[in-house]
């Protein structure tokens, strides 16, 4: 019975996920959020979950953690901590999320390298996915991701990432499928202080989302961002401050179907590459 009951458990989750709440289908970090949920190419410690193949462009060795408050539920919330780390040779990185109330939660834990050859920098990662309901049991799974992302020109880049390409099922007990994502995007640099975004991401069995996103360097320390997305139309605004080792990124969003958010980050950073 149990079995039968997971499984239609996940087929109505399958059904509402326009919500777009958990660590999968949610770019971390709040400075992507501020930008309309952007993934590919935003080098910094949250690449590890965001696309893996960013990860070696990052300019220093880094912590930073998160806070994720979803319209005024705290079942929506995500707790997460990402690190990056160089070595000569690449970038190791490391993620940890938690989405979720006690009556049901996610976790995902993840380890990814990446490394630059050139104009190009390619990445893979491997998560550990686990799905917790209260009453129904747990669901465990390993993902699968690679990601990379290619210089254009001075000013232009090119970033891609896909995500779960195993298929991986939420759990033992049914046949439903994590969604696969693939997220393709372009940024431009018309001057040292404005950087322009777009992005494209469609998950196998969803129509595309497509973002946008803008941030503006107001002085060396502080930045202003904004940006917004499809499906549902979602828009958000952001800034972000960075002094000497330590930075802080906030983030809000209003999703037209579901109300506001909130984004938090914290970073501390090391000695530059």
């Amino acid at each position: 019975m149990k079995p039968f009951l997971f499984l239609c458990f996940w087929v109505f989750l399958a059904i509402s996920s326009f919500s777009q709440t958990d660590p999968l289908t949610q770019a971390q970090g709040a400075r992507s959020q501020g930008m309309g949920n952007l993934k590919t190419n935003l080098p910094d410690a949250w690449t590890i979950f965001n696309n893996v193949g960013a990860l070696d462009r990052i300019k220093s060795a880094q912590i930073t953690s998160g806070f994720d408050s979803r319209f005024g539920l705290k079942e929506l919330s995500t707790f997460s901590l990402a690190g990056a780390f160089q070595e000569d040779w690449g970038t190791f990185g490391f993620g940890i999320s938690r989405f979720g109330g006690e009556l049901f939660n996610q976790h995902l834990m993840g380890l990814g390298f990446s490394n630059t050859m050139g104009i190009v920098s390619l990445g893979a990662k491997i998560e550990w996915f686990q799905t917790q309901i209260e009453g129904f049991g747990t669901g465990n799974s390993f993902l699968f991701s690679f990601g990379g992302v290619a210089e254009l020109g001075p000013k232009t880049f090119f970033g891609a990432n896909f995500s779960n390409i195993n298929r991986a099922r939420f759990s033992k007990n049914t046949d439903q499928r994590i969604p696969t994502f693939i997220e393709m995007g372009i940024t431009y640099l018309p001057s040292e202080n404005i950087s322009l975004y777009s992005e494209i991401e469609k998950e196998v069995d969803s129509k595309a989302i497509f973002k946008v996103g803008l941030e503006y360097k107001l002085k060396e320390w502080i930045c202003l961002r904004t940006g917004i997305s499809s499906a549902p139309n979602r828009l958000n605004f952001g800034l972000g401050f960075r002094k000497e080792r330590f930075g802080f990124d906030y983030a809000f969003g209003q999703n037209s179907i579901l109300g506001t958010s909130h984004h938090l980050s914290l970073g501390l950073f090391f000695s530059e590459k």
